[in-house]
């Protein structure tokens, strides 16, 4: 492997057609990937394919979104079952029924030794108001505990609130807290989106932070990027989602890492073969894969 997609989903229904080209494709431009569950169902499915793949290995958790009645797109689960019963077809969202967080099935899933992380799991406070919230944080100490008891590391998602809907907190501050009083493990904080004061503090617990191809058509998180240690960095896709330059506007997928990595290279003004042999390194040690 010359790079490591640290968080993608092709796992997802967006790939029914083409998910095992998918994988080979990646296999065959030297990208291993970290297949994310966002549900027990999606968790399931990554561990199936990477038992079935050897570029391939799966995290397992509950999404914050999926902790209780919400909305999502079709590249995930597909259309709306109500919609689509009414032969209406695909629609752009639909309300997923929520999940209660069952130890137990994870813990389960958790014993294939193709298990690399515990996620994606934190706090999504973009449509979050303070009910959801507190389950969202109970669903979270949940999976902390589930990583501490199989000893694997974190997948963080923690997305900010969208300010119209009111404020319901901090997610990064939030989750900083939640981490402080109950991991015993470290891990990744997966699409990071914060400023330095944010990076460092996780920096400062071990965390390493990853970066998708948005960094290839913003500037936003250069700041993070030429500060953090390169030894602290990952790169992933979040496919299908978040497509880089230059492929903007088509499906993403985890063959596109590559152009995460030179970006970052980029960035930080340092040799492109250094920095993808570093994050590769990176991966390896934080899940650590052999």
């Amino acid at each position: 492997m010359k790079y490591f997609d640290a968080h993608t989903h092709v796992n997802f229904v967006a790939y029914n057609d083409d998910r095992e080209q998918t994988i080979l494709r990646a296999h065959d431009a030297g990208v291993g990937m970290n297949v994310v569950g966002t549900q027990f169902d999606t968790s399931r499915s990554s561990v199936e394919l990477a038992e079935k793949y050897d570029n391939v290995w799966a995290t397992i958790g509950l999404h914050p979104i999926h902790t209780s009645k919400s909305y999502h797109d079709e590249k995930e689960l597909g259309p709306s079952f109500a919609e689509a019963s009414k032969g209406k077809g695909e629609v752009e969202g639909f309300t997923s029924r929520g999940e209660n967080f069952d130890m137990s099935a994870y813990v389960e899933l958790g014993k294939s030794p193709r298990v690399i992380a515990v996620g994606e799991c934190g706090l999504d406070y973009y449509r979050a108001d303070k009910e959801s919230k507190a389950v969202q944080v109970a669903a979270f100490v949940e999976q902390i505990e589930l990583a501490n008891t199989l000893g694997k590391p974190l997948m963080l998602h923690i997305r900010p609130g969208l300010r119209s809907l009111g404020e319901v907190g901090n997610a990064y501050e939030d989750a900083l807290e939640v981490i402080k009083s109950h991991a015993k493990v470290r891990g990744d904080v997966h699409f990071f989106a914060g400023n330095w004061d944010t990076a460092k503090k996780f920096l400062d617990l071990g965390f390493t932070l990853s970066f998708t191809g948005v960094i290839t058509f913003t500037h936003d998180y250069d700041e993070v990027i030429k500060n953090a240690p390169l030894d602290m960095l990952l790169s992933e896709t979040d496919a299908p989602y978040v497509t880089p330059a230059p492929h903007r506007g088509k499906r993403n997928e985890p063959a596109y890492v590559e152009y995460v990595v030179r970006k970052i290279a980029e960035i930080r003004g340092e040799d492109q073969e250094k920095v993808s042999a570093q994050i590769m390194a990176n991966a390896k040690r934080v899940f650590g894969i052999r």
